[in-house]
């Protein structure tokens, strides 16, 4: 496996990490709504592992993004500031972004 992916694995967990906390602090400060979709992190960063697991992993992101963005309507766009929501998004994008180039890699070496 390639050096470049497993630096970008090790960052998928770490900000998995993140996320689980992020969501942990808006169920607490929000009890009124449903709590954030779990997202599992990857045991390891490692192809095997992500080739096993990465699917569900993508559906779940999935998930949390249309969580978002319905509970942000709800909200309404010039609701008080909310770090808790603010960080949850924060880290829901940063996983987004390192889907992205995950599903491209995929690609790129499925192709060949």
């Amino acid at each position: 496996m390639e050096v470049r992916l497993v630096q970008l694995l090790g960052s998928i967990i770490a900000t998995t990490c993140a996320y689980t906390l992020a969501r942990l602090e808006f169920a607490m400060r929000h009890p009124e709504l449903p709590a954030p979709p779990l997202i599992n992190r990857l045991p390891d960063a490692s192809e095997p592992t992500l080739r096993a697991e990465w699917t569900a992993v993508e559906v779940q992101l999935d998930a949390a993004r249309r969580f978002l963005r319905e509970n942000d309507d709800r909200r309404g766009k010039r609701a008080v500031y909310d770090p808790t929501f603010a960080w949850l998004q924060r880290t829901t994008r940063e996983l987004d972004q390192y889907a992205r180039a995950v599903r491209w890699v995929l690609t790129v070496e499925d192709g060949r």
